[in-house]
């Protein structure tokens, strides 16, 4: 990674955990849409990020997260989990090397289909592990099951609103 993408990290890091606590951790539609797109940093992290970076990074995204919202390590497990999945999961869902194009993975470099794949799998896996941490019992499992569905679905929208106004596809 040069420094530059390094200061870009940062920045980015310091923005979503502050736009998260500040203003998305306000919004919460009919009891089940709560949106988390702090999750996006660990999206957009390069491909060649070290796994073991990558789980310090998503521990410290999740504590600082935490710290914002008293939801006591929470944030911290669901990040953790992400980020170990997300290896796995770009493995899985790439045809080859030639599929990851570019250094970060994004809308613009790798398409539609495998963005939302990408985006897809990681949201949910992220979602279901906070809400089933948070409710820790199976007796209200549809609840949060809708709870996951409907957060991701959100969480997913912003991203993708995102990547287009941020990384704009060329003609």
């Amino acid at each position: 990674m040069t420094s530059r993408t390094v200061f870009f990290n940062i920045i980015r890091f310091f923005f979503l955990v502050f736009f998260q606590a500040l203003i998305l951790n306000r919004i919460n539609l009919g009891g089940y849409i709560n949106p988390y797109f702090y999750i996006y940093f660990i999206l957009l992290l390069p491909f060649d990020t070290p796994k073991w970076m990558l789980l310090i990074a998503a521990f410290i995204l999740g504590w600082s997260v935490d710290i914002f919202t008293n939801t006591i390590g929470l944030n911290t497990a669901a990040c953790v989990m992400m980020a170990f999945a997300r290896p796995f999961v770009i493995t899985a869902i790439s045809s080859g090397p030639e599929s990851l194009l570019g250094d970060t993975p994004s809308l613009k470099n790798q398409g539609l289909k495998w963005f939302l794949y990408y985006s897809i799998i990681l949201i949910v896996i992220h979602h279901f592990t906070l809400f089933y941490l948070e409710i820790f019992r199976f007796s209200e499992f549809m609840t949060t099951f809708i709870r996951v569905l409907s957060s991701s679905a959100f969480t997913l929208l912003l991203v993708l609103i995102s990547e287009y106004i941020l990384y704009p596809r060329g003609k």
